[in-house]
């Protein structure tokens, strides 16, 4: 029998299913009863103690939502509740609690949005609507969003055919005819589809706020041109979509148009070509021949600057890598750790030199980075330009004239392959010219010359160092190389065309051709570690085994170049590596920087110890600067003489000992 009860006189029961809730929907369901009252009654039986109260069996959450809304003051404590009491029938109550929950049947969204739509048609306002119902402004958005749907993918939503998030997916951007079009795309097909896939096709022919383009151009002047921006309802603000691609690439073109202008007349460059791309493609440098060019080297000045940077940069590393540093210390050093860093690139990041009687005659490409900003990008590049044979400029080589009359271009290219395969067939038949064109065409790619074309894809280039800017004026190696560079002949690079260089070089003397050819090959080796891993290459400890090189008579450990830079557990165990754990335990309690400078005494030999330990101190090296000897399974063997290792490593025995520091 249905009758009312006081609020007061109702309390929750043990037996009730319900041992869990949602905050949220609490929350609504609270909401929805402060505007509507109470819908549905209760189910209770009567308790025997105390006498007077009843055991809500049904209906907790909406109790619970009843006596919130009392102690908040918005109803009456003794407020009257409909409740059905029944008889106190054990088992047969705890039916009744999971029959009232477990039958209840979630609304469906495409009703929620029928609902909300009806709501604001009435009058009510989202706010407002947001308010009655206990969610938040968001999810009524959303929902609005929903019902304004195509018909037939709203009528899929209502129906149970698509999902909430697959709905959600298709309300992405607000054009119904594109939400028509991929849902009868998607329905033709086998399977359903993901609703990031769903998402992708629908935006596909808008663009993102996050776009390089967008940034660019910035949303007030997007706006002010008549574009329109679309918010998704259902991510975050990232999502936006911009729709109107033409205004925009409008736009862009003008302000990098206007940005290219003022960037030619600054620099004094021949042209400056803006593109709204990030790259520099083929198809943009067609006609256009690459000029060669290498950055300045630093000044002695700026060397030192550089140095005292890495060494300031050095001790934030070593606070970092500190135990006993705090944490504000930490955030300190890593603050001051990157403004070194970018005051170190500043300096060391120079641009290519360009000699002024070669700027006007080269250009550049101004390229849109993803941050939105116009960048030049660093490669110039020079117009090919055909001239009569007897009309050349110094240094400049003649492009090939317009193909014969009635010639195709496919049939010209024949004809340039098989022109190629005949000059091959007697440069392969030359091994000596051969290897002085393979010289001379590694070495002479150099600043002023870059306008030149060789039609040949060899090359030796250096390649791009792991670390920027790193540099090691004093290692012997540094120094053996610059010595090298220097006893180089370069009587031939002084000749004004490509011509007449080759003809010099192949002048000079066999030893001398023979340097260049070495310190070409030098010059293209990567920079790699021994073990496994992205950084390794077990082919140049092949090499290293070879030339018997002795890494330790050229490199040694020192606090400046390595101990500074690693923690302590790495130097405890440099030291037991070298005399096992007695020695590690003496230096136990010492602070970073003793243990480095101690590290680079024992490893220089200069301590007091036994003459094994001493010699193996002298030795030691981190695994990564050791040239690991390579399993003989991996060394393919041939009939054909090779070379004794041993010949070869007596040849640079000595080299290491007129670089000691």
């Amino acid at each position: 029998m249905i009758q009312t009860i006081k609020l007061s006189q109702l309390v929750p029961s043990k037996r009730n299913v319900r041992r869990r809730s949602d905050a949220a929907a609490d929350a609504q369901l609270r909401a929805d009863i402060e505007a509507r009252g109470l819908l549905q009654n209760l189910i209770v039986t009567a308790n025997k103690k105390p006498r007077g109260t009843f055991a809500v069996e049904a209906g907790g959450r909406r109790h619970a939502a009843l006596k919130t809304l009392a102690d908040e003051g918005k109803i009456a404590p003794d407020f009257d509740v409909p409740c059905l009491v029944l008889d106190d029938l054990g088992s047969a109550v705890s039916e009744a609690s999971l029959a009232e929950n477990f039958q209840k049947l979630a609304l469906n969204p495409a009703d929620e949005c029928l609902a909300f739509q009806h709501f604001v048609e009435l009058g009510s306002d989202v706010d407002g609507v947001a308010r009655r119902f206990g969610v938040t402004v968001r999810f009524v958005e959303g929902r609005l969003r929903l019902a304004s749907l195509t018909p037939v993918v709203f009528q899929a939503l209502a129906d149970g055919e698509i999902t909430l998030d697959i709905a959600k997916a298709y309300a992405s951007t607000p054009d119904r005819e594109r939400q028509a079009h991929v849902f009868d795309q998607l329905s033709r097909g086998y399977g359903g589809a993901h609703p990031d896939s769903i998402r992708r096709m629908m935006t596909q022919a808008t663009v993102s706020a996050a776009d390089p383009r967008a940034r660019l151009v910035g949303e007030d002047t997007y706006l002010a041109a008549g574009g329109r921006i679309d918010r998704d309802l259902f991510a975050d603000d990232s999502s936006t979509r911009w729709l109107d691609i033409a205004i925009l690439e409008r736009l862009a073109n003008e302000k990098m148009d206007a940005a290219a202008s003022a960037l030619a007349a600054e620099t004094g460059f021949a042209w400056v070509r803006p593109t709204l791309d990030r790259y520099v493609d083929w198809q943009q440098t067609d006609g256009l021949q690459r000029v060669e060019l290498e950055a300045p080297a630093l000044t002695d000045a700026e060397q030192e600057q550089v140095a005292v940077l890495e060494a300031e940069a050095a001790s934030k590393v070593a606070l970092l890598e500190d135990e006993e540093s705090s944490e504000e210390e930490r955030d300190r050093a890593e603050a001051d750790l990157e403004k070194l860093e970018q005051a170190i690139e500043a300096i060391t990041d120079k641009p290519p030199v360009l000699g002024e009687d070669l700027r006007p005659t080269v250009g550049a490409f101004l390229v849109l980075g993803a941050d939105g900003q116009p960048r030049l990008h660093q490669t110039l590049y020079a117009e090919r330009v055909d001239q009569p044979d007897g009309d050349i400029d110094a240094g400049e080589e003649p492009e090939p004239g317009p193909r014969a009359l009635g010639l195709s271009q496919r049939l010209t290219d024949e004809l340039a392959i098989q022109r190629r395969d005949i000059l091959a067939v007697h440069v392969a038949a030359d091994p000596d010219f051969a290897l002085d064109l393979a010289i001379f065409l590694m070495v002479d790619r150099k600043p002023g010359h870059g306008v030149e074309r060789y039609a040949s894809s060899l090359s030796a280039r250096p390649p791009q160092d792991p670390v920027v800017g790193f540099k090691t004026p004093g290692a012997a190696a540094t120094l053996a190389r610059v010595e090298a560079a220097e006893a180089l002949d370069r009587s031939w690079t002084a000749m004004d065309t490509v011509e007449a260089r080759f003809d010099a070089f192949r002048a000079l003397g066999p030893e001398q051709r023979a340097a260049w050819l070495g310190q070409a090959v030098a010059a293209s080796l990567e920079a790699t570690i021994a073990g496994t891993g992205a950084s390794t290459c077990r082919f140049h400890d092949h090499l290293g085994n070879l030339l018997g090189i002795d890494v330790a008579a050229w490199w040694r450990p020192t606090a400046a170049n390595f101990f500074d830079k690693v923690t302590k557990p790495v130097m405890f165990q440099t030291l037991t590596e070298i005399d096992g754990p007695a020695l590690e335990a003496r230096y136990g309690n010492a602070k970073k920087a003793d243990l480095a400078a101690a590290c680079e005494r024992i490893c220089a030999g200069d301590f007091i110890g036994e003459v094994g330990t001493k010699a193996a101190a002298r030795t030691w090296l981190p695994a990564a600067m050791r040239f690991d000897a390579v399993a003989a399974s991996a060394v393919t063997c041939v009939d054909a003489a090779v070379p004794d290792q041993g010949d070869i490593a007596a040849d640079h025995k000595e080299l290491p000992e007129r670089y000691a520091a």
